[in-house]
This record gives C-alpha cells, structure tokens and sequence, in this order.
C-alpha cells in the first residue's frame, strides 16, 4: 500500500480493511479472486478534461458514458489516456494505480451508482492487495471530490441459446438428394483439376 495513505487512513481513523489476494489485473479479476460481486469492485480509471487529470470511480459491473462525465466535470470533452500518461503523470507502472487521488494530487469523480453497496473494494496501489471500505468512508479520504450519476450498464454478451434440435426422420428424398448434392459437386471438382 502507498505510504501516503498508510498515513491518511491512520490520521483520519478511517475504517478500512486490507484484503490480501492473488495478484489481480483487472476489476473482474479482483472479483473473481475475492468471490464478490461486481458492482462491490471499485473500477478506478485515469481520464482527462482538457488540461486536467481526474480519477474516476465506478462499480466494476458499469461502464463509464464519457459525454455524461464530460457534464458532471464540467468540461467540453473528456477522453482516458493512454497507459503512458499513467507513466508519465503518475509515475506508475500499469496496475499499480490507488484509487485515491490526493496520492497524486488529483481530484476524484465518484461516480453516485457507489452508494449502493455498503462497503466496496478499491484498489491499494498493490497487485496483491486491496482496500474495503465505505464510500463515505473513502470520501473523508479525498481531498477533493465530484460526485454524480456518469455510467451506464455494462453490455455483457448473451450466451448463445441453445435451439432445440428436432428429431431426425429418415426420408428417403432427402438422403438422395443429398447424395445427388454429392456427386454433382464432386464431378465440379474433377472438372476444375483438369
């Protein structure tokens, strides 16, 4: 865990609980190693709104509208980075990333579809470690913070229905139909090597 909010939890008498894992890479990771819910996983993302960085936090079963964020920040466009500004404006390596922002001096975006849980898990700065706590709790944590209602439901694929097969009866016609298919397609084929 960072030092700085080592420090920060201590000052503050925040509650929170250090929740040690497998090493994670992903939101759906960190749920699947923990055995929780989506929306209890915090999704923490850097974006920016014209010269500004924020980090955004979102339930992992959701998925961030940009133009909604772009109204509650207050700015005309807001795009994600690529993983060098994680580099280069946090000097962190992919994955590594606390979702606190006074850690890198950053404004936090609390996405409000958080308040739902009672507790969630953020991500500690560690791969093999993480933080669960309250999102009041975690907002006494910030410096600063803009809260409001910027994802959408997350669009997960529908597993492929599986159609009911229909008995199969024998017809005589279409057995040989099907080896007159056969046979024509074969003699095509004879044609077109010679």
């Amino acid at each position: 865990m960072h030092s700085k909010l080592e420090k920060k939890i201590e000052s503050t008498g925040t509650r929170a609980t250090v929740i040690e894992h497998r090493k994670v890479f992903t939101a759906y990771d960190a749920a699947q190693t923990m055995r929780r819910k989506l929306e209890e996983i915090v999704k923490t993302l850097l974006v920016q709104g014209g010269e500004q960085f924020y980090l955004v936090h979102v339930p992992a079963n959701k998925n961030i509208d940009l133009k909604k964020l772009a109204k509650v920040i207050g700015v005309n466009k807001v795009t994600i980075p690529k993983e060098k500004a994680l580099l280069k404006q946090l000097k962190i390596k992919p994955g590594k990333m606390a979702a606190f922002g006074f850690v890198y001096k950053l404004p936090d975006v609390v996405d409000k579809n958080l308040r739902k849980a009672k507790k969630v898990i953020f991500a500690s700065g560690e791969l093999t470690a993480s933080l669960e706590m309250s999102v009041s709790d975690f907002l006494k944590l910030t410096d600063q913070y803009i809260e409001g209602v910027f994802t959408v439901a997350k669009k997960l694929p529908k597993p492929a229905s599986r159609q009911k097969s229909k008995p199969k009866t024998k017809s005589k016609k279409k057995t040989a139909t099907k080896k007159v298919v056969k046979k024509k397609s074969s003699k095509i084929i004879k044609r077109r090597r010679q």
